[in-house]
């Protein structure tokens, strides 16, 4: 099922992106192993609770049908004992989902962002940045494009812990040498506070360094995709103590890489509980059924991810209150079968 489904993501995807991969001058190699052999990693295993799913309703309503359930209950065994094969393998599945997720498909992500960035996405702009830096920094600039590098109206403003500012520099335009601290002001005002009378410094040029770099402040909102749990922790803490905006989408991305591999065992009772009777409609009925579930469960998810990132709503209990309310018709239909 998973190979199936990948596949036809793939044809998807190829059908849409490869005139501009080959456009852009992305060669074959590149295209298959940077690009594809990542992405339907990723989407294998993103999907893989949701695909587990499925799977566990067809195998099990196949049983059903072939009225090999029956004999089982009737043999003495308890729904339990008939349950516990699954939630064995759901365990399995679970915990080298939680790997991937947290380990291995965010490096993944890496080389496939990489490529997305050289042969498919257009020039990166930001405007209107505000943000404050660890170290009572503050940074202001107008605009950014990442064809030319050049930062517009740049502004650092550097305070004190009395809430004092020690020191105002602007530069009419700025540039960040690509992977370093290192930055070129032109036409640069800095104005330092001290007594008994301020310190005013004008140049047309001056390089000096910074704790930060362009590549933090100009970044696509999936940057988080590429960061291992330890990685996205720490950026996720920078980005609070820079105030950003951004701080719920990235949370979101961070417990759902724990909370969708929880999922297995939740979406695992369900179908057992689905498809263990037989039904006048057959497999069909009940993979109908066990699709609607899945239409359901996205749809929650969706929602209350939006909530967080929009209105405010916890991010943890945007990605878990899901699973708990599906946890909640899991538990309901697994005392019903037993019944």
């Amino acid at each position: 099922m998973t190979a199936v489904i990948m596949f036809l993501t793939m044809v998807f995807d190829l059908a849409d992106k490869l005139n501009d991969f080959l456009q852009a001058g992305a060669t074959a190699h590149e295209i298959i192993f940077d690009y594809f052999f990542n992405f339907m990693l990723l989407y294998a295993n993103m999907f893989s609770s949701l695909i587990i799913f499925v799977s566990v309703i067809w195998f099990t309503s196949k049983m059903a049908q072939d009225t090999e359930i029956i004999p089982i209950w009737n043999s003495g065994r308890t729904f339990g004992r008939f349950v516990r094969p699954y939630m064995i393998a759901a365990t399995f599945l679970m915990l080298l989902s939680l790997l991937l997720n947290h380990f291995i498909v965010p490096r993944a992500n890496k080389v496939r962002l990489a490529f997305e960035e050289e042969y498919y996405w257009n020039n990166m702009q930001v405007n209107d940045y505000h943000a404050e830096f660890p170290g009572e920094q503050v940074v202001y600039f107008s605009n950014y494009t990442s064809e030319s590098g050049i930062v517009s109206d740049f502004v650092v403003e550097q305070w004190n812990e009395k809430g004092e500012m020690v020191s105002f520099l602007k530069a009419k335009t700025a540039k960040n040498e690509p992977g370093s601290d290192i930055w070129t002001l032109n036409n640069y005002f800095e104005r330092k506070t001290s007594y008994p009378k301020d310190e005013i410094v004008t140049g047309k040029k001056l390089d000096t360094t910074f704790a930060f770099s362009i590549d933090e402040m100009a970044t696509r909102a999936n940057v988080a995709e590429a960061m291992t749990y330890f990685e996205l922790k720490e950026f996720i803490q920078r980005e609070k103590d820079k105030g950003s905006k951004r701080v719920p989408t990235y949370e979101v991305v961070l417990y759902e890489r724990t909370s969708l591999p929880f999922s297995t065992y939740i979406l695992t009772i369900i179908g057992i509980a689905v498809a263990s009777r037989k039904k006048r409609g057959g497999i069909g009925i009940n993979i109908a059924i066990g699709l609607a579930i899945i239409f359901i469960y996205i749809f929650a998810m969706k929602v209350t991810s939006v909530a967080a990132m929009n209105v405010g709503f916890p991010s943890y209990l945007a990605v878990w209150v899901p699973n708990v309310l599906f946890g909640a018709v899991a538990y309901y239909l697994y005392r019903k079968v037993q019944r």
